[in-house]
């Protein structure tokens, strides 16, 4: 009775560490988690309300790019028309006139990658500063504000 529990016990024992082994090697396979111990870099992630003007800024600049990107002219003309104020559309209509670039971008062709920092909010207006990224790693520093009432992109400047 007794060498039936040992040899129980140490089937047990036998099956519980195989599982853990098994369970380990399986949980990081798959994964880009460093087999040094090091911790594996966070996803990314991306968040955002419909209710605030510095996401409507955000959202506005990612699809914006993204859609003169792809060539989809009438898309940032909607986006344009979605996010912008009628005045700074206005202005950004005779900036390009004279510039012969994208006035959203303030630029000729399309940034590599983009980034919309917040700044401060006050007097009914949120501030955000947008950095892009161009190949050789260039940036240009752009500063956008938005309206809090609207939710429009009233300036851009930089």
């Amino acid at each position: 009775m007794r060498t039936a529990s040992l040899a129980l016990a140490a089937t047990a024992a036998t099956a519980a560490l195989t599982l853990a082994l098994v369970t380990s090697a399986s949980a990081t396979a798959g994964t880009d988690a460093p087999q040094d111990g090091r911790a594996a870099a966070a996803a990314p992630s991306a968040s955002g309300s419909p209710e605030g003007a510095f996401s409507r800024i955000t959202v506005f600049y990612g699809a914006y790019i993204d859609a003169v990107y792809d060539g989809d002219g009438t898309r940032a003309k909607q986006l344009r028309a979605a996010y912008l104020s009628a005045p700074l559309q206005r202005e950004l209509a005779k900036w390009e006139e004279t510039n012969h670039a994208d006035g959203v971008l303030r630029a000729q062709n399309v940034p590599l990658e983009w980034k919309v920092t917040y700044v401060d909010s006050g007097m009914g207006k949120t501030n955000a500063t947008v950095t892009l990224t161009w190949s050789g790693s260039d940036t240009t520093q752009l500063h956008v504000q938005a309206d809090l009432k609207t939710r429009k992109i009233l300036s851009i400047t930089g």
